[in-house]
């Protein structure tokens, strides 16, 4: 007799998609119930929505069970609706999420949860030979994401080609071990997540994806990428001997960080959750 598939949680962070996300969370609940014969649920953190997203993710969830909120009042930033997401990690074997816009269609996650018996971790990535971009990104776009490439490499030497493709999928095991080291809030929350799996010991595999690039991103190249380089610096430090130094400081990072209307990384568990 056949083992059952591992149940599988997807994560969609959310920040006002009242207008995009419904069809994304419909192609995810239908492909996944006629494709996936393991248990499945999806669950959207709202972060800080203003508009409907709720409202919206509640009609979905009337005709496709699987699909569920949990709802954060304040702005936490995409980070910060992962790490507080991932605190669900006991509820599958398997835990993964990708972007709110849809720009990884449910069949390229599904191609990356086929991989899990390879490594603890399965991440998509735009830049490995065999990957098929849909409206690829624009020059500055591309040009700004292997300068940050760099810097990444340089900092942590993790030799992954692609850190920030939102397409990933992780076993409950790494999950929960390295949760408690989650803290950046911003965008460049996937390199806390990434390198806190290195130092852990576990093994993750960078495989070519299909992406499609959105109109309507949220990311703008001066300020995201300003926030994403400080949160990068912030982590390396972290795991510098000075660390301990540089703490009197601790009130200039929350101004800048509050200048840029960025999320500052995180000190602690949140509280306020609410679950739909």
């Amino acid at each position: 007799m056949p083992e059952q598939a591992p149940s599988l949680l997807l994560l969609i962070p959310a920040y006002n998609e009242e207008h995009r996300i419904e069809p994304v969370l419909v192609q995810f609940a239908e492909y996944f119930q006629k494709n996936y014969p393991g248990p499945f649920q999806l669950v959207v953190v709202l972060n800080g929505c203003r508009d409907n997203t709720l409202g919206v993710v509640q009609r979905v969830r009337e005709k496709y069970p699987s699909v569920s909120a949990l709802e954060f009042a304040e702005p936490i930033g995409k980070g910060g609706a992962l790490i507080e997401g991932l605190k669900l990690a006991p509820l599958a074997d398997l835990i993964g999420y990708v972007d709110a816009d849809g720009a990884t269609g449910p069949k390229a996650f599904h191609d990356l949860v086929k991989r899990w018996p390879e490594a603890q971790c399965v991440i998509g990535s735009r830049w490995l030979p065999g990957a098929v971009l849909h409206q690829s990104q624009s020059g500055r776009r591309q040009f700004a994401s292997r300068v940050f490439h760099l810097i990444v490499q340089s900092f942590f030497w993790m030799n992954i080609r692609d850190t920030q493709c939102g397409a990933k999928v992780m076993r409950r095991t790494a999950v929960e071990t390295v949760h408690p080291s989650l803290r950046i809030a911003d965008m460049a929350f996937d390199i806390n997540l990434l390198y806190s799996l290195k130092r852990a010991g576990f093994t993750i595999l960078e495989v070519p994806t299909e992406w499609t690039d959105k109109i309507g991103s949220k990311v703008t190249l001066g300020k995201t990428s300003l926030t994403m380089l400080l949160s990068v610096i912030r982590l390396r430090l972290f795991y510098s001997p000075f660390y301990k130094l540089l703490r009197p400081f601790s009130p200039l990072e929350a101004w800048v960080y509050k200048k840029l209307r960025a999320p500052r990384p995180l000190p602690g568990p949140r509280d306020g959750k609410r679950e739909l």
